[in-house]
């Protein structure tokens, strides 16, 4: 096992695309963490404003307006 390791770390054709590939592999699924972080923090605002707005304490426009204030302009 270590001689194929070995092997595998000194032959620097399967060596250097092996890196690179697993770095991409690895900014990838960094990415695709991150937006969903992201999406399900938006969610969970989108429903304590719904609450707030269900116990009385926010009107509907106030609620819409904060919604809102977060989307970025030019984006659909």
């Amino acid at each position: 096992m270590e001689s194929l390791l070995h092997d595998f770390i000194n032959n620097e054709d399967v060596y250097l695309p092996t890196l690179i590939a697993s770095g991409i592999v690895l900014i990838v699924m960094i990415k695709a963490v991150t937006g969903m972080i992201g999406r399900i923090a938006n969610e969970r605002t989108r429903r304590e404003i719904a609450a707030y707005i269900a116990e009385g304490s926010m009107t509907p426009e106030q609620g819409e307006r904060l919604l809102n204030s977060g989307k970025r302009r030019g984006c659909n």
